[in-house]
């Protein structure tokens, strides 16, 4: 006699939980504000700038040399799609940040190709945020931001900036690239922050 009573499929996973008027996707869009830049290895460079302009530079080896976390996150565009259980390898601001004497409270993040970002430091601190080098266990591709890019998954995707180049830690927040063009200043899905007003 079957201890199973026929038709049991055991317990059903309780379907995900998404930030309002988001949907899910099974590949990962691609979108810019222009061309993804080309970026050389042997010329690119990750440089910190404290607010009194104390700054600490990494180049690709020394950059790749720091300890690297593998993460898994769910990630959230502002343009309504989200994809769930993403795997990132990357340094933790934590550890780029790590003796760095500062009293800002914010941060400027730029890219190479001109773009930027804003954030309140405290959303780069505590294991929140990353320069991220791979996703799903290969080299980050360059549509997605590659060689590196800011991952805060916490907050929409364009938060975190493709084609890093530079945190600049700041005093006063500093709108970036799209919060400059009305997008909102924080960004956080889950209150659909997309507009400055939301």
């Amino acid at each position: 006699m079957s201890t199973v009573s026929r038709g049991f499929r055991g317990r059903r996973r309780p379907r995900a939980e998404l930030p309002p008027g988001q949907y899910l996707v099974e590949d990962f869009p691609v979108l810019s504000a222009g061309p993804t830049p080309d970026i050389d290895l042997q010329d690119w460079e990750l440089t910190i700038t404290s607010e009194t302009d104390q700054q600490r530079h990494w180049d690709w080896a020394a950059f790749r040399a720091l300890p690297s976390e593998t993460v898994t996150v769910d990630i959230h565009c502002v343009t309504h799609w989200s994809k769930l259980g993403t795997t990132w390898e990357g340094v933790s601001l934590d550890t780029l940040l790590d003796g760095v004497e500062t009293s800002a409270g914010f941060a400027l993040v730029t890219s190479y190709g001109g773009y930027s970002t804003n954030l309140p430091l405290e959303d780069l601190l505590d294991h929140k945020a990353w320069i991220a080098f791979g996703y799903d266990g290969q080299e980050l591709e360059a549509e997605h931001g590659g060689p590196a890019r800011l991952l805060v998954p916490h907050l929409y995707l364009w938060k975190s900036a493709k084609w890093v180049r530079g945190v600049r830690l700041l005093d006063q927040d500093e709108p970036g690239f799209w919060e400059g063009l009305g997008y909102h200043n924080y960004g956080d899905p889950w209150q659909e922050q997309r507009f400055w007003g939301d």
